[in-house]
């Protein structure tokens, strides 16, 4: 229902900042809700940080502190500020957003070495 973009990945040393960005567009029904998730190799995907239309967050507990969600409605985009980096944050990130389905995008890669 929505077509999801991500950029904003890449490699950066441990300490280091990132930021994401999600591009939403292609909607016909209102976004309620969007965020980010990653995927490590071999483990799950894994709610990272998560924004609603009324401005209510939430973060993973690994990321709080470090990361900020935020969201951009005059231009449908979603952000991701992620701060002091470790090798554990590696994984390939994922936006979505509710409307009357979820939307994926198809990921970003984030490398943070040692």
């Amino acid at each position: 229902q929505v077509q999801l973009v991500e950029s904003g990945g890449g490699l950066v040393q441990a300490g280091g900042s990132l930021r994401l960005s999600c591009a939403a567009s292609g909607s016909m029904f209102t976004i309620h809700a969007m965020g980010w998730y990653r995927q490590a190799p071999g483990k799950q995907r894994e709610l990272v940080a998560a924004v609603t239309s009324g401005g209510s967050t939430n973060y993973a507990d690994s990321v709080k502190g470090r990361f900020t969600i935020s969201w951009d409605n005059a231009k449908n985009t979603v952000y991701l500020q992620m701060n002091s980096l470790t090798p554990e944050d590696t994984a390939v990130y994922y936006c979505n957003a509710a409307t009357i389905v979820v939307s994926w995008g198809q990921g970003t890669q984030v490398t943070v070495s040692s």
